[in-house]
């Protein structure tokens, strides 16, 4: 084998692992890569959370601390060494949050780096790149992109878009989405943050419980608003037909469980697990911020509401359970999107070329 067909190495830095849609990003990375010619390693603070059974089948190095400040610049430098003694071909920076350990890193061992944003600056927020050793910045919505550049004077044709993807399954392994042998059951899955707007969620759910309360939701994911949502859910006395689910690996045991998948957002980069949702035939119904026009055609793959709105989030979600043919329909063509358009294939494809692209521009 020459040089040229040789595997490219890729270090896949990252934070520390958590049971959304930017750490399976980095999973499906690592697991595909290796099917395009690339050699991946995954360097990170904590895998804890990654499922043992992925976890096996990759090269992972936890160096705990790395994300604390102050010690992990101690660890930051440990890793240095580590990765002296045999060093990448370029470094995939996984989100801008370990931008500054990744690119000190790329500084120290001189080699090329990647990064990947999937999501917005925070209003205060700067983003310094370190030109020198930068070869491209993924961004995985036209969304990102234009905020990126709204906000810093990065070069336009250092910054593309390549959507995040899924695996679609086949659909022999799909199960009936509103059928009549269980009750029906509308869910959401993420992070439970406050940007996620999932108070909204369970307004939508007590309206709709007042109209059909033989209706179950699902709020499935971890976070720090976890005790005030169980909380308002009490305060709304919707808690018998509200369940939580957290601890779990990944959504997939929670989104096959759903009929209905909603993303009530306040701001969204895409909604990776909403393709996920929808790789399932689940109709979605999704509010209109961000990313989310790039995913979801209003009324053909899904249903489009405003943000920070129970009302219209109710009257969408009692549209389908009204409407099971319509639901259905409406899944079929969101599964069908997610085929010809967010497959986990192409991302990588896409990925492994700027990894060729980059290491040729720096040669």
């Amino acid at each position: 084998m020459s040089k040229a067909d040789s595997p490219i190495d890729v270090l896949l830095f990252a934070g520390p692992f958590e049971v959304r849609g930017t750490s399976a990003y980095t999973l499906r990375l690592a697991q595909h890569a290796i099917n395009y010619g690339i050699n991946t390693c995954v360097v990170c603070p904590d895998a804890a959370k990654v499922d043992p059974r992925i976890r096996s089948n990759l090269e992972m190095r936890e160096y705990r601390n790395l994300n604390v400040p102050l010690l992990g610049q101690i660890v930051l430098r440990l890793v240095k060494q580590e990765l002296l003694k045999q060093p990448p071909d370029l470094i995939h920076i996984q989100s801008r949050h370990v931008l500054p350990q990744g690119q000190w890193l790329a500084r120290k061992i001189k080699r090329p780096f990647i990064l990947t944003v999937n999501d917005y600056l925070q209003s205060d927020e700067k983003l310094r790149i370190d030109l020198r050793w930068c070869r491209g910045i993924i961004t995985v919505s036209e969304s990102v992109k234009k905020d990126l550049l709204a906000r810093t004077s990065l070069p336009e044709e250092l910054i593309l878009v390549i959507p995040s993807g899924v695996h679609v399954p086949d659909h022999s392994q799909l199960l009936p989405v509103l059928s009549q042998d269980h009750q029906p059951v509308v869910g959401t899955a993420g992070p439970l943050e406050a940007i996620k707007g999932l108070p909204y969620f369970l307004g939508a759910a007590s309206r709709v419980l007042a109209v059909n309360p033989n209706v179950q939701f699902l709020i499935s994911g971890a976070g720090p608003e976890e005790s005030n949502l169980r909380y308002l859910a009490r305060d709304l006395e919707i808690s018998e037909n509200v369940t939580f689910v957290s601890n779990l690996y990944d959504f997939s045991i929670s989104l096959e469980a759903m009929d209905i998948f909603c993303l009530s957002s306040l701001r969204q980069g895409l909604g990776t697990i909403m393709l996920e949702a929808m790789s399932l035939a689940k109709p979605v119904i999704a509010t209109g911020v961000g990313g989310i026009y790039s995913v979801i055609r209003d009324g053909e793959t899904g249903l489009v509401v405003p943000p920070s709105n129970s009302e219209a989030l109710t009257n969408s979600i009692l549209t389908l359970l009204e409407d099971p043919l319509k639901a259905r329909a409406m899944g079929e063509s969101a599964r069908e999107l997610v085929r010809q358009e967010f497959r986990v294939e192409t991302m990588v494809e896409r990925t492994v070329e700027q990894y060729k692209l980059a290491l040729h521009v720096a040669s």
